[in-house]
C-alpha cells in the first residue's frame, strides 16, 4: 500500500505539473487535482488500515468493502486542503475525531488508545519517507489545544473546547473545514454541531472586535514602502495570498451568521459571493481574483523550482531573471512589474478591510479624556475600541493629562501631548494586547526624561503608535534604549526603514557618516556605540514587526558588527602606533568565530575573536618612542582593542568579547602569530576546534594576510579523517554540553536535545569528514552547508528536509527571544505581547500550536543527530 500510495501520487503530480507548465489547465483546476490526490490518497490509507484492524480482530464494521461506515470516527480537512487549493508542496491539515461510543470496536477495545495510535498510523503512512518518497506530509496541530491533547480527539471533548475556549482563528480555520475522510454521517453531523460555533447570529461589536484582534495579528506594521521581489513571500509577504484569504475570510466570519450563502470554503467562491452580496465591490472582487491566481501560478512555479514547501521568490538577480522566464515573462522587469502591481494592489484592498466599520473610531465622537474612570461616556467610548478594562485606562490617562509626570512638565510639551491623546488612545488600541499597551505605555512615559521630541514624532506620524506600543510592551531592552534616547525614534521614519535591509557597503557609507566630525579617541568610540544601539534597535524592531526574516536579521546583526570590529580595529591600530610605533612588515587579521563568523547574530550575541598577526622576525621591535617587542606588543595592542569594545561610556557597552576559542584557550596567548596558529591547528586542537573552525571567517585584514588566513584555515579543514574517530568525538562533546547546560528545557533552543546545537553539530561533522573530498562543503553558514551536504550527495533528502526547516525556525524564535528576554523564557510568565509574536514568527496559529510544533520539531532533529552521529560510532 506504502508504494501504490506513492506511486499514484508521484504519477499524477506529474501529469498535473506537465498540463500546468503547458498552460493545458488553470490554476484552480490544478490546485483541485492536487487536491483530489490528497482525499483520495487519505481515504484510501484510511480504509486499508481500517481493514488491517478488521483483519486483527480490533473492529466490527458492517461492510467490509466500506469499513469507515458507522465507525464515528471522522477526519477533517483544513486549509488547502478543505477549500480544494493544495498547492505542489502543501503539507495536508487534518484534525481526526472519534465517537467515544466507537459503536465498530471491538468488545474491550477502548476507544482513545485505539483511535490515537490508528492516526498515528495513517500519518505515517502518509508521510514517512521510503525508497519511493512520500505521499503528503500530515499537520495535524490545528486540533484543540494541540500541546495538550493526543492527536486524535473525541468529538465530545472537541464541542467543549470550541464552546468554552474556541478562539478567532479556530473559527476562520473551520470555515474551511470539510469531512474528507471517515463516518460521512458523522463527519456532516460533526460540520453541523460546529456551525453555531463559526457562524455567529448577529453583527455585533463583540464579533466585530474579535475580527479586530485577528487583523491586529496580522498586521505586522510593515509601514507602507514599495514591496521587494527578490526574496519576497508570496504567501504571507505584504500583499500576498493570506492577505488575500484573511480579506475574504473575516467578511465571512463577520456576516456568514446572517448571510448562509457566504459559508462556502474555496477563496474565489468567497470572493464572488460577497460581490454579488454588495459587500466588496465588483472592482475588489475582480482585482483580488487576478491577484490570487497570478501569486498562486507563481506559488507553483517556486515550489517546481525548489520541489520543497516554501514561498520564496529567489534572492538574487540572476536566479530572479531565470524564475522570470520560466513564468513565461520576456525577463525580470516584466514580471518584477506585474508582481508589484499586484501586490500593492492586495495591500490597498487589506489595509482598508473594516476601515469605518462600527466598532471602529471614525462613527465615535470625541471623548473628554479628562473625565476619568468614573464617566460612562468615556468608558463606552474605550469599551468599543476594544479595551477591557476600560476604568484603568480612563484612570491611567487622566494622570498623563493632569501633566504630573517629569517628561510632561514643560508646557508647550504638555499641550502638544493633550491634543494627541485621542490618537494615542487609537493607536494603543491597536496593539496586540490593548490594555497592556497602556499600562507599558504608562511605564514607559514615566522613564522618559523629555518627552518633546518623541510626542512631536508620535503626533506626526500616528501609524507608529501600534509599532511602538508593541516595542515597548514585548521587547524591555529596545523599550530601555527608548526611554533613554528618544531621538533613536527618528530611524523609524526614514523611507529607508521599510524597505530593503541595507548592505554592507550601506552600512559603511552610515557608519563613515556617524564618525565623520569626531574630534577624539573617546567621541569616536561614543559615536560608534551611537551607531551600534541604533542599529540594534531598527533591525531589532523590524523582527518584531515581521518586516525582515531571521535568516535576514542575522546577516545585517553580523554586517553591522563587521563593519564596527574592521572601523574599531583600524582607530586602534592608528592610536596605538602613535603611542608605540609599528613593527617592520607587521600586519594584524581579526579573525571572527562562532554566531559573527556563521553570519547568525542575534540583538544579544557576543563577539567570539581570534586576534592573528605577523611581522618581519629580524626587526622584532616596535619604532615608537615607547618600543615594544613581538609578541608583547601584540598581546597589549589585543587588549587595547578589546577594552575599545568592552568600555561602558554614556552609551553603554559596544560588545562582549570572547576570545576563548583562541589556541589552548584560556591558556593561550590573547593573540596568535599566525605560524603558531598553523602548527596548533595542525597538530594540537582538539575535534572541537576543527568543528569551531568551520565557522571561522577573516572580518578585518589586508588582503595578502587574509590570503594567507584563509589558506591555513581551508588546509586545516580539507585533511583527511576518520569519520567514526569523529562521530564519536561529536557524540561525545554533545554529551559533555548536555550533563552542563542540561536538555530538557524546549525553550533552550540552542541546547534542548534536538535543537541548534544538534544541527550545527550535525553540519559541522559532514563538513570535517567529507570537506577532504568535497571541498565545496565547506561553508560558514549552517544552513548553507546543510544544503551543500545534501547537495553532494552526503546528506539524505529527508534527513535534510528535518534539518533546514528545523534551523529556520530555531533562528526565527531565537531572534526574538534573544530581543525581548534577557533570561530564560518561561510561556507561563512572558508578557501577553511576546507569545503571539513568537507564534507569528513560527508561522503557527496560536502559542499552544507553536510549542507543539518545537516538541515535535526537536523529536525529528534528534533522531536525525541519533541515526547519523551516535550510530556511527
Amino acid at each position: 500500500m506504502m508504494r501504490r500510495l506513492r506511486n499514484v501520487k508521484a504519477e499524477a503530480a506529474l501529469l498535473i505539473a506537465l498540463c500546468d507548465i503547458g498552460g493545458v489547465w488553470p490554476v484552480m483546476q490544478i490546485t483541485a487535482g492536487l487536491t483530489d490526490i490528497a482525499v483520495a490518497a487519505v481515504q484510501s490509507a484510511l480504509r486499508f488500515l481500517l481493514r488491517q484492524e478488521t483483519g486483527r480482530g480490533r473492529l466490527n464494521p458492517p461492510d467490509i468493502d466500506q469499513p469507515e461506515g458507522a465507525s464515528g470516527l471522522v477526519v477533517l480537512a483544513m486549509g488547502k486542503m478543505g477549500a480544494g487549493e493544495l498547492n505542489y508542496s502543501s503539507d495536508i491539515d487534518l484534525i481526526v475525531f472519534f465517537d467515544l461510543s466507537a459503536p465498530t470496536l471491538a468488545s474491550g477495545i477502548e476507544p482513545q488508545p485505539f483511535f490515537v495510535r490508528f492516526t498515528q498510523g495513517l500519518a505515517r503512512l502518509l508521510q514517512q519517507r521510503t525508497g519511493d518518497g512520500y505521499v503528503f506530509r500530515v499537520d495535524l496541530r490545528l486540533r484543540p489545544d494541540p500541546a495538550s491533547t493526543q492527536v486524535a480527539v473525541s468529538t465530545a471533548a472537541a464541542l467543549d473546547y470550541y464552546e468554552r475556549e474556541g478562539r478567532t482563528w479556530e473559527r476562520a480555520a473551520m470555515i474551511k473545514a470539510r469531512p474528507c475522510a471517515g463516518d460521512p454521517q458523522a463527519g456532516e453531523a460533526l460540520i453541523a454541531e460546529i456551525s453555531p460555533f463559526v457562524w455567529r447570529k448577529h453583527l455585533d461589536f463583540a464579533a466585530l472586535a474579535e475580527v479586530h484582534d485577528m487583523k491586529r495579528q496580522m498586521q505586522t506594521f510593515r509601514g507602507q514602502s514599495e514591496v521587494a521581489v527578490e526574496g519576497h513571500n508570496v504567501k504571507i509577504g505584504r500583499g500576498g495570498i493570506r492577505e488575500i484569504e484573511f480579506f475574504a475570510q473575516t467578511q465571512q466570519l463577520v456576516a456568514g451568521g446572517r448571510h448562509p450563502e457566504l459559508r462556502v470554503r474555496p477563496t474565489l467562491d468567497a470572493l464572488s459571493i460577497l460581490a454579488s452580496s454588495n459587500w466588496i465591490t465588483c472592482q475588489a472582487r475582480d482585482e483580488l481574483t487576478a491577484a490570487y491566481l497570478f501569486l498562486r501560478r507563481v506559488e507553483h512555479r517556486i515550489q517546481m523550482i525548489a520541489d520543497e514547501q516554501t514561498h520564496v521568490l529567489p534572492a538574487d538577480a540572476e536566479a530572479m531573471e531565470r524564475f522570470a522566464r520560466f513564468l513565461g515573462f520576456e525577463d525580470r522587469a516584466s514580471f518584477a512589474a506585474q508582481l508589484l502591481a499586484h501586490l500593492d494592489c492586495v495591500r490597498g484592498h487589506y489595509s482598508r478591510l473594516f476601515e469605518g466599520d462600527p466598532a471602529g473610531t471614525v462613527n465615535i465622537p470625541v471623548a473628554d479624556y479628562r473625565a476619568g474612570p468614573d464617566d460612562p461616556r468615556l468608558l463606552d467610548h474605550l469599551t468599543r475600541l476594544g479595551f477591557k478594562q476600560p476604568r484603568m485606562v480612563a484612570d491611567t490617562v487622566r494622570q498623563w493629562m493632569e501633566g504630573g509626570y517629569r517628561a510632561l512638565k514643560v508646557e508647550a510639551t504638555r499641550t502638544a501631548f493633550e491634543a494627541f491623546v485621542p490618537a494615542l488612545i487609537d493607536g494603543l488600541a491597536r496593539a496586540e494586547e490593548p490594555d497592556s499597551a497602556v499600562v507599558t505605555f504608562d511605564s514607559f512615559l514615566q522613564a522618559l526624561q523629555r518627552g518633546g521630541r518623541l510626542i512631536s514624532l508620535l503626533s506626526q506620524n500616528r501609524d507608529l503608535v501600534a509599532l511602538v506600543a508593541l516595542v515597548l510592551g514585548a521587547a524591555p531592552r529596545l523599550a530601555d534604549m527608548l526611554a533613554r534616547r528618544p531621538q533613536i525614534m527618528d530611524g523609524l521614519i526614514d523611507p529607508r526603514f521599510f524597505g530593503a535591509m541595507p548592505d554592507r557597503l550601506e552600512l559603511s557609507a552610515r557608519l563613515s557618516a556617524t564618525l565623520q566630525d569626531a574630534n577624539s579617541y573617546e567621541e569616536f568610540l561614543d559615536r560608534i556605540r551611537q551607531f551600534g544601539q541604533e542599529s540594534l534597535f531598527l533591525i531589532g524592531t523590524r523582527i518584531l514587526s515581521g518586516t525582515v526574516s531571521a535568516r535576514q536579521a542575522g546577516h545585517v546583526f553580523a554586517d553591522v558588527a563587521e563593519g564596527i570590529v574592521d572601523t574599531v580595529h583600524g582607530l586602534v591600530k592608528h592610536q596605538f602606533a602613535n603611542q608605540y610605533g609599528q613593527i617592520a612588515r607587521q600586519e594584524t587579521a581579526i579573525v571572527a568565530m562562532g554566531k559573527l563568523g556563521g553570519r547568525e547574530m542575534t540583538a544579544s550575541s557576543d563577539l567570539d575573536l581570534i586576534l592573528l598577526y605577523d611581522f618581519d622576525p629580524d626587526h622584532p621591535d616596535s619604532d615608537g618612542a615607547r618600543p615594544l617587542h613581538g609578541a608583547q606588543y601584540f598581546a597589549r595592542f589585543t587588549q587595547r582593542l578589546i577594552s575599545a569594545f568592552t568600555t561602558r561610556t554614556n552609551y553603554g557597552v559596544l560588545y562582549e568579547v570572547d576570545m576563548r576559542l583562541r589556541p589552548s584557550g584560556r591558556s593561550g596567548p590573547v593573540a596568535s602569530h599566525i605560524d603558531s596558529f598553523a602548527e596548533y591547528q595542525e597538530h594540537e586542537a582538539w575535534t572541537w576546534e576543527h568543528m569551531a573552525l568551520t565557522r571561522a571567517r577573516v572580518i578585518s585584514s589586508s588582503p595578502d594576510f587574509r590570503a594567507r588566513i584563509e589558506r591555513v584555515i581551508r588546509d586545516v579543514l580539507m585533511r583527511p579523517r576518520d569519520a567514526r574517530l569523529i562521530a564519536n568525538d561529536v557524540a561525545e562533546m554533545r554529551r559533555a554540553i548536555a550533563l552542563e547546560k542540561g536538555e530538557d528545557d524546549i525553550w533552550d533552543l540552542k541546547n534542548a536535545a534536538g535543537g541548534m546545537v544538534d544541527i550545527d553539530f550535525i553540519a559541522q561533522y559532514l563538513q570535517l569528514v567529507h570537506a577532504a573530498d568535497m571541498p565545496d562543503i565547506l561553508n560558514v553558514d549552517t544552513q548553507q552547508a546543510l544544503d551543500n551536504a545534501q547537495r553532494l550527495g552526503v546528506l539524505s533528502l529527508p534527513d535534510a528536509e528535518i534539518l533546514r526547516p528545523a534551523a529556520r525556525l530555531y533562528h526565527d524564535l531565537t531572534q526574538i527571544l534573544r530581543l525581548c528576554v534577557s533570561d530564560k523564557f518561561k510561556p507561563e510568565t512572558a508578557g501577553d505581547d511576546l507569545l503571539p509574536v513568537l507564534a507569528r514568527a513560527g508561522d503557527a496559529p496560536d502559542f499552544s500550536a507553536l510549542e507543539a510544533q518545537v516538541r515535535d520539531t526537536q523529536a525529528d532533529v534528534r533522531a536525525v543527530f541519533v541515526r547519523l552521529l551516535e550510530n556511527t560510532t
